[in-house]
């Protein structure tokens, strides 16, 4: 059976599929630790976890937060499922030789959106209430930024999210400068860390 024309023009994303794999891994691996972690903690409220550094770098403090429990239940949960489905995603990806449907990009580029906002609630709070940084948060954080960002923009030059042309154009242009535009996200984070925190000074010094 002949490719249909859609699907013989389709040009398979393979660096956004091996990125997504690459971070679903990465994102799944930091929240199955604070799982762990939790389960330590409710067998234990005085456990010392292998996270936990000295006052400014831990995670008891945060998973024993009521931030920590947003749905009512360890936000690392949500971690699970979510990395799951980015794996899921990217495996898909290089497996089919079609382009998914639109719907399914939407869906997948809302869930990204959701995990970015819920990654900037936590980071507020982390570095403006708790005043600690979790170190597998951080892990957490350090993969979804660039996650919102490729699928984003894919979506936006890709016409799955619709847009004028121009800014479709806009949008290809801004999709190979991803590696960029995180390094400058994960610059904002650290310097309102290091006012709020001055996380060099006490890390480091």
């Amino acid at each position: 059976m002949s490719a249909s024309p859609a699907e013989a023009a389709y040009r398979r994303p393979t660096a956004l599929a091996v990125f997504l794999i690459v971070a679903g891994l990465i994102g799944f691996g930091a929240a199955f630790a604070l799982t762990l972690d939790k389960i330590h903690l409710l067998q234990d409220p005085n456990a010392q976890l292998s996270c936990n550094f000295n006052v400014l770098v831990g995670c008891a403090k945060n998973l024993n937060s009521w931030q920590g429990e947003l749905l009512g239940f360890p936000n690392p949960l949500i971690g699970l499922a979510g990395w799951t489905a980015t794996v899921a995603v990217g495996v898909g990806l290089l497996a089919v030789r079609a382009p998914f449907a639109r719907w399914y990009w939407i869906t997948f580029n809302v869930g990204v959106l959701l995990a970015l906002v819920l990654v900037i609630f936590l980071i507020t709070e982390s570095i403006t209430v708790l005043n600690v940084l979790c170190p597998w948060c951080m892990v957490t954080w350090t993969v979804t930024i660039p996650t919102f960002w490729a699928v984003t923009l894919y979506n936006l030059k890709e016409g799955n999210i619709r847009l004028p042309e121009r800014a479709r154009r806009v949008a290809r242009t801004l999709y190979g400068w991803v590696p960029l535009i995180t390094v400058v996200s994960y610059a904002i984070v650290a310097v309102l860390a290091q006012i709020q925190l001055d996380w060099i000074h006490r890390a480091f010094v």
